[in-house]
């Protein structure tokens, strides 16, 4: 079954790493539909029904977007929302959830070694992603590994951005 990429970048345009990683899932037709929420939705208005047959239609769910104030973006908090209904994701009808694998596929600005414990933010990424772990056993799926590119912030050199694409399509390819 093909994996449901949910990209969530506010400026895709300026992204080097997101709009690269967007074309390599591409590549691969047959095992990723890449749904572009900022590109849907340009006036913040989600179509709920829509959502919840797409998330129907597909086992495992990947959410890519950038770090944004050591969080998600607002429309992927937004999606999170108004698509994971009582009665649909959760409570004692909501079972469309169940299950399923969510992955988070995540580009930082700041370098790794910053989110340590002793580091400089002084937590990791995996604690960051706590509510999606929680959204996930709530609703009975299952988060699975995080995947992040760190040290976005400054333009990557192509090298950089290249070895970020094969580094996640590999990730991407792997989940099941």
């Amino acid at each position: 079954m093909k994996k449901l990429v949910i990209v969530t970048h506010p400026q895709i345009e300026k992204s080097l790493v997101n709009s690269r990683w967007i074309m390599e899932l591409q590549k691969y037709p047959d095992k990723f539909t890449v749904h572009a929420l900022y590109d849907k939705y340009p006036d913040g208005k989600i179509n709920v029904e829509s959502e919840q047959k797409l998330v129907e239609a597909h086992d495992i769910i990947i959410f890519q977007y950038p770090l944004y104030w050591f969080n998600c973006p607002p429309l992927l908090k937004q999606w999170l929302d108004e698509v994971l209904l009582h009665g649909w994701a959760y409570g004692s009808t909501g079972d469309k959830m169940q299950n399923k694998k969510i992955a988070l596929a995540i580009t930082a600005g700041i370098k790794e070694i910053d989110y340590r414990i002793d580091g400089l933010y002084a937590g990791t990424i995996k604690q960051l992603c706590l509510p999606f772990q929680m959204t996930a056993q709530y609703i009975g799926a299952e988060l699975v590994d995080i995947f992040c590119w760190y040290d976005v912030e400054h333009e990557p050199t192509p090298e950089v951005v290249e070895e970020s694409a094969q580094a996640y399509i590999k990730y991407a390819l792997s989940l099941s």
